[in-house]
């Protein structure tokens, strides 16, 4: 069919269908009595808030009390703007935890024993290393990072000391140099404070829990880097307190100044569609002003963002501007035949209605979150539904008078070639028409590919992958797992009564050999095992003969190494495991694994822990309850459209296009390989809250229709048009919007945005093809037979 007749046919249809509304007291009677078209309640499902007399009072009571809303909305922010910028961050790793997660619960177990594992290493490369100005020099770095606030000073680790041990006196000097003696203390020492190359070097630094300094974690990483950068040659800092240290950061500092470049990218894309001034602030400022109030009543009732709840801004952004760009268009075609004051009642009064269900669908959506164990995530369904409920709120004080003060830029206003996008929709329309049995086919089949890619997810273990190639932190681990060896430390603790008894020892001997023979894929699966015995075998005859006698040399060599080893008053002995960092995600649970395997063959109540260990699976905490949470919230979401619709088919059939394109989406990064990081674990959670959205707007101007006499044909070309073209305009601004995500520092935000926009642009696809195709398939063949 050719375009522009196509195009004339949906105005006129338009128009028309403006006047039957004015000469229907705004739809009172058809809504009042839906059998009015013509058709039953049945066939002809409506928004069920939508009785034209409450909203007509409603709207009218808003119209006039703009200005007094106004003021509210001013005042009401200028309160909250204080308290919304106290909002911090929790930076807790424990916090993305369940609270009875065995991990979690193993990890604070062990804090108490052992004083907990967070070492960060500085390594670097230096000649002549083994010399004794170069000792000298090391000796002199580990004291200064000792003396550092945060810094546990006494559990320093440096080469110096393990050649040149304290406490041994003058003979023990001179044992130290014998050359055997010194080699066996190299051995040692290799892969954790010497390399196989004798030229890299590395001091092990032992952090104060943060309960017990003074000073906050990131100032003393701070200092430890800024020693590290002075330090000649410049040092490597490495460790998993630094990267999760790093990634907060990276949050913190992303979420604000990428905020506030996605609004301008926004402000931009929105004058370019309307060209209107006033109709590219209104949008940004419903936005901006619903955060603040957001983060106020965070603040006010002591809840923090998470990791998780970093989204918060791109997510109240999506639902604020996508509200607003309905009314716009909508008013902007009434525009065409009404005032200005009547062409806005007459919007509100057909969409707010609309609007109040997309806010209590993205709602129960994010609600559904709260069935999580986990704490910020259940934080992150609160937060959400509170953002919901401030765009709403902020929509219906806002609108009325950002839309009628003033006499500036009043219009939004339109290119020529819109005419050519309608058309294009209409043509779209035109295809699914005729070949809907096709259509249908192909998306079972596409439903049916999605379906069997869930099951080849893979899970993103290697934390390093959360940050660009090109970051210090990455550059600083490739550094020092090529020349050193693993920079990820954990443990395995299990039950040891007493460290004097021998057969005790050579249990816990043979623990860690076979320990050290573990292998995964054909490599050796971990790059250093540090056992008590170790320390003990290292002390030779000459230095005792006993077992207590070795001991006691040991605690004189190293008075840390006994007590960050084993606790003899809980009778708890732990093993020290160091791995690689940066190695694929199936190889490190698989080694996480393995030891946990081969520590119980030798005491039953092993149990592997550490913040290597919690980091590997933090992505399985996050994505262990998301299928209940992705359950309930379409569950919640078709009951809230049956409601809404009054009818389960139309229910069903505003949530059949939004399951589509997320179940293809996250299969076919199943098919791909792509691995599941932070930034697409609850991709499928926050999607169906956000796209079910463009569905209500749709069926509801579709039944409108109905109601007011079209025939199916008409109503779905009207809608198509005019839904379609807001859906198009809303999600080209979002999607220019979230590109600003893929600057970002911190890989998972790059790819929340990137497949927040793959949802909402199949999302699109699916209200602009599957709703029509259903729609047809459920009501148009009875309108058809009716005829």
């Amino acid at each position: 069919m050719p375009l522009f007749p196509l195009v004339s046919r949906y105005n006129l249809a338009l128009h028309l269908s403006f006047i039957s509304l004015t000469n229907s007291g705004f739809m009172s009677d058809q809504v009042d009595n839906p059998t009015a078209a013509g058709d039953s309640a049945e066939a002809d499902p409506g928004i069920a808030l939508s009785r034209s007399r409450v909203w007509r009072r409603i709207v009218g009571t808003l119209i006039r009390g703009r200005y007094l809303c106004l003021l509210l909305t001013i005042g009401l922010t200028l309160v909250a703007w204080p308290l919304s910028q106290r909002l911090t961050l929790e930076r807790s790793i424990e916090s993305l935890f369940a609270l009875d997660h065995p991990l979690l619960l193993r990890y604070q177990e062990s804090k108490q024993l052992f004083g907990g594992d967070e070492f960060v290493m500085i390594s670097w490369k230096q000649k002549d290393l083994l010399e004794s100005e170069s000792l000298n020099a090391i000796d002199q770095f580990g004291q200064k990072l000792g003396d550092l606030p945060g810094v546990n000073p006494e559990s320093t680790q440096t080469l110096s000391a393990v050649l040149r041990p304290k406490g041994m006196g003058f003979l023990g000097g001179l044992f130290m140099r014998i050359p055997s003696v010194r080699n066996k203390a190299l051995e040692f020492s290799e892969g954790a404070l010497i390399g196989e190359d004798r030229e890299t070097t590395a001091i092990v630094v032992r952090l104060k829990p943060e309960e017990e300094t003074s000073v906050p974690r990131g100032v003393t990483l701070a200092a430890i880097r800024n020693l590290a950068a002075n330090h000649s040659p410049p040092a490597y800092v490495v460790g998993e307190p630094v990267q999760v240290h790093d990634m907060f950061d990276i949050v913190e500092e992303d979420g604000a100044k990428l905020g506030w470049v996605s609004s301008l990218i926004l402000l931009a894309v929105i004058f370019f569609f309307f060209r209107s001034l006033r109709w590219m602030i209104l949008p940004i400022a419903i936005v901006q002003i619903s955060l603040i109030w957001t983060k106020a009543y965070l603040v006010a009732s002591g809840m923090r963002l998470s990791m998780v709840s970093s989204m918060l801004n791109s997510l109240v952004t999506i639902i604020g501007i996508a509200t607003v760009m309905h009314i716009t268009i909508y008013f902007r075609e009434l525009r065409k035949v009404f005032p200005r004051r009547e062409a806005l009642q007459q919007t509100l009064q057909t969409l707010l209605p609309a609007v109040c269900w997309t806010c209590a669908t993205t709602a129960i959506g994010f609600g559904a979150l709260l069935a999580s164990d986990i704490v910020p995530i259940r934080s992150f369904g609160i937060m959400m539904v509170l953002g919901v409920l401030s765009v709403l709120l902020a929509v219906f004080l806002l609108v009325p008078g950002g839309v009628l003060i003033g006499n500036f830029s009043i219009d939004p206003r339109r290119y020529r070639w819109e005419p050519r996008v309608t058309g294009g929709l209409q043509s779209l329309l035109n295809v699914v028409q005729r070949f809907p049995r096709i259509i249908g086919a192909g998306t079972a089949l596409l439903m049916l590919f999605g379906l069997i890619g869930l099951s080849f997810l893979r899970i993103e273990t290697d934390f390093s992958k959360n940050f660009r190639a090109d970051s210090t932190i990455v550059q600083a681990l490739n550094f020092v797992e090529a020349n050193l060896g693993g920079a990820g430390n954990y443990e395995v603790n299990f039950t040891f009564e007493d460290v004097t008894d021998p057969d005790a020892m050579d249990k816990l001997r043979a623990m860690a050999d076979d320990l050290r023979a573990i292998e995964v894929d054909g490599a050796p699966a971990l790059t250093k095992v540090i056992a008590y015995t170790d320390g003990v075998d290292f002390i030779p005859s000459a230095a005792g003969n006993s077992l207590s006698a070795k001991r006691s040399t040991l605690q004189k060599m190293q008075p840390e190494f006994e007590p960050s080893l084993f606790n003899e008053d809980q009778q708890r002995m732990r093993v020290l495991l160091r791995a690689l960092e940066r190695q694929p995600a199936e190889r490190k649970l698989q080694m996480i694994d393995e030891v946990n395997r081969v520590a119980r063959e030798y005491f039953p109540d092993a149990k592997t822990t550490g913040l290597y260990v919690l980091l590997a699976n933090i992505i399985l905490s996050l994505l262990s309850d998301q299928v209940m949470s992705f359950s309930l919230a379409a569950i919640g979401i078709f009951l809230c459209m049956t409601i809404a619709f009054r009818s389960w088919k139309a229910g069903l059939i505003a949530l059949v296009p939004n399951l589509f394109p997320i179940v293809l989406l996250i299969g076919t990064l199943g098919w791909i390989g792509s691995l599941v990081n932070i930034g697409t674990a609850m991709i499928a959670s926050v999607s169906i809250g956000l796209t079910v959205d463009s569905s209500i707007h749709y069926l509801s101007s579709y039944f409108r229709e109905k109601q007011v006499g079209r025939s199916h044909a008409e109503a779905l070309e009207i809608t198509q048009s005019q839904i379609g073209l807001s859906l198009v305009f809303s999600n080209i601004a979002l999607i220019c919007g979230f590109s600003v995500l893929t600057l970002s520092q911190f890989v998972p935000l790059v790819y929340f945005g990137v497949l927040v926009s793959i949802a909402m642009l199949g999302g699109l696809l699916g209200n602009l093809v599957l709703l029509p195709l259903l729609l047809t398939g459920i009501y148009g063949e009875k309108q058809t037979a009716t005829a």
